[in-house]
């Protein structure tokens, strides 16, 4: 089963292709409207149902940040099975890979190349990169928070996915 973005874009801004739909954040953010549930919650929630596909049909603006973050996400798993590390340590290495330089739409190399379009100017690229930094930092807090149960080990029911490639696709 595919799990499509339920959010409702209707009024939001885009960068790049991706709609800028607010995002709970523990501090100031570009979308900073108080929202129940998020891209970030709706990503963790599908990811391990969506990771399996190898084809994925985009319904809607916001499925693309779904992929993305999928991809990103599968990122982050990646890392922290690699490096079996504690809670703390994987709350500051997410940290520090959200905020490691990263390609946007229009960089070679960037896997969602087709799917998205560059930024026309500075301006665009920079709030892209502001926004999707954002989403990057909020993912990597939320799946350590999921990921790690009380032991400060790493739960084998996620790091199961951490191989796994969404689309055949992956994030450098």
């Amino acid at each position: 089963m595919v799990y499509h973005s339920q959010l409702d874009i209707t009024g939001c801004d885009f960068a790049c292709g991706f709609p800028l739909v607010p995002v709970r954040s523990r501090g100031l953010s570009v979308a900073a409207n108080e929202v129940c549930r998020d891209i970030v919650d709706e990503t963790l929630y599908a990811f391990r149902a969506n990771i399996f596909l190898r084809n994925f049909e985009v319904k809607g603006a916001a499925d693309k940040l779904l992929i993305y973050l999928t991809l990103y996400v599968s990122l982050c798993l990646k890392r922290i099975a690699d490096m079996r590390l504690n809670k703390a340590a994987a709350e500051t290495l997410l940290f520090q890979l959200a905020h490691e330089p990263f390609k946007l739409p229009g960089d070679s190399g960037f896997p969602l190349g087709g799917l998205l379009s560059p930024p026309a100017d500075r301006q665009e690229e920079g709030v892209t990169r502001t926004y999707l930094r954002q989403c990057r930092e909020e993912a990597g807090h939320r799946l350590v928070q999921r990921c790690y149960d009380r032991d400060d080990a790493p739960s084998k029911y996620w790091l199961a996915f951490a191989q796994k490639k969404f689309l055949n696709k992956a994030l450098t």
